[in-house]
């Protein structure tokens, strides 16, 4: 049954990774910066896509508008069920939207264009290889419609490409998660495919090799001035990884931009929440908070439920204070640092760091404020409004 199932979807992986000859070279690229990529012509759009099973109640992904540019690793982020995965399969051919139009190339993608005319690679997150074949002989599958004498030598390259030269003939079994996962990866590029789509390409290597097994993806993608769109739950991977963060909600798309962006200047309050720790301040007239005053950053409209987005690195801490304005509630030692979580006299909860050999007792009367350069997004309800920075009123003593 295994094999079969391997079998199975190793097949289905090599249908969406077919050779064109007539591909045209693109120019080495490593050296991309981000903020040429909205100029290039789009590989793919998705242009007010939805898309809604027969028998499901809600759409899966609704009005979805993205983009993704020449030699662009795009991210596709969320919680479970906000329809990364599906997203894939609508660009894949193996789903069709109900509404909305998706172009590869310039080409509309719609009933006439069958998967294997997309030239997309496509890695699984079991990787899909057959167990019973060599690393070789697994990626040369995906050359079957390529002509015989060159296959040979596009699969060797494909390996060499993802750092496995020699180990041409070892089996599945014979290597570790991260190895397995390459030969998934060369085995999508050796047709030489405009895109590869990875769904959660990570979820199965073990914590300790995740860093590295990261930087070693995008240095292949690099390498091989291959674009790439990459679905996970990760927020660390996300930043880690991407050009460009998609963060998806519900089938909704809350935010495209830099990962840069979406953690600096999230839209909503549902990004700021997602993309890492996000603790939030009421804002009183004119501009008090329980953390001192804040100065806001041009106009901010009028609304009784502002706060400020306040991460870990927004709070200066001073312990030994006459001031104090907050207590120490709880303590994580983290290695490097100690993460407090700390009681504000209003009742609100917010989270700060110190060195390891700032040691802060639980219980500790202590004095927060806000960091002196760190402009920080103020929210009206759901929605960002504007920035505020700290008002410059001398340290507490």
């Amino acid at each position: 049954m295994l094999l079969r199932f391997c079998v199975a979807f190793a097949a289905f992986d090599s249908r969406l990774a077919i050779h064109f000859p007539d591909r045209q070279a693109k120019p080495p690229n490593n050296d991309i910066a981000t903020e040429r990529i909205d100029a290039m012509e789009p590989i793919i759009k998705l242009h007010q896509v939805t898309y809604q099973p027969p028998t499901a109640v809600h759409p899966i992904v609704t009005a979805l508008s993205i983009d993704l540019h020449p030699a662009e690793v795009l991210v596709l982020l969320g919680p479970s069920g906000s329809g990364k995965t599906t997203t894939l399969r609508l660009i894949a051919g193996l789903e069709l939207p109900n509404a909305g139009l998706i172009t590869i190339r310039g080409v509309p993608a719609g009933r006439t264009m069958p998967p294997e005319a997309r030239r997309v690679g496509m890695v699984f997150q079991d990787y899909a290889l057959f167990p019973h074949m060599t690393v070789l002989e697994n990626v040369r599958f995906a050359l079957h419609a390529t002509p015989k004498p060159q296959q040979l030598g596009q699969a060797m390259h494909a390996i060499a490409q993802v750092g496995l030269a020699g180990l041409e003939q070892r089996m599945p079994h014979q290597l570790s998660g991260g190895q397995q996962q390459r030969v998934a990866i060369a085995r999508a590029l050796a047709p030489q495919p405009s895109v590869i789509l990875l769904d959660e390409p990570f979820s199965n290597l073990d914590t300790a090799i995740r860093d590295r097994v990261r930087t070693e993806l995008r240095t292949i993608l690099r390498a091989a001035n291959t674009a790439a769109i990459i679905v996970t739950h990760d927020q660390t991977e996300a930043l880690a990884i991407a050009d460009r963060v998609a963060l998806l909600h519900d089938g909704i798309l809350h935010q495209i931009g830099t990962p840069e962006a979406l953690y600096g200047a999230p839209r909503t309050r549902f990004a700021a929440q997602f993309m890492g720790p996000a603790d939030f301040v009421v804002v009183d007239a004119p501009f008090q908070t329980s953390m001192g005053p804040v100065t806001p950053v041009g106009t901010i409209p009028a609304n009784p439920n502002l706060t400020v987005l306040v991460r870990y690195d927004d709070v200066a801490v001073t312990v030994n204070t006459t001031n104090p304005n907050a207590e120490v509630i709880e303590r994580l030692f983290e290695g490097p640092s100690y993460l407090y979580t700390c009681r504000l006299d209003d009742g609100a909860h917010v989270h700060c760091r110190t060195p390891y050999e700032t040691k802060i007792p639980i219980g500790h009367r202590i004095a927060l404020s806000y960091a002196a350069t760190h402009p920080m997004v103020c929210f009206a309800d759901e929605v960002a409004c504007g920035h505020v920075t700290a008002t410059d009123t001398g340290r507490r003593s």
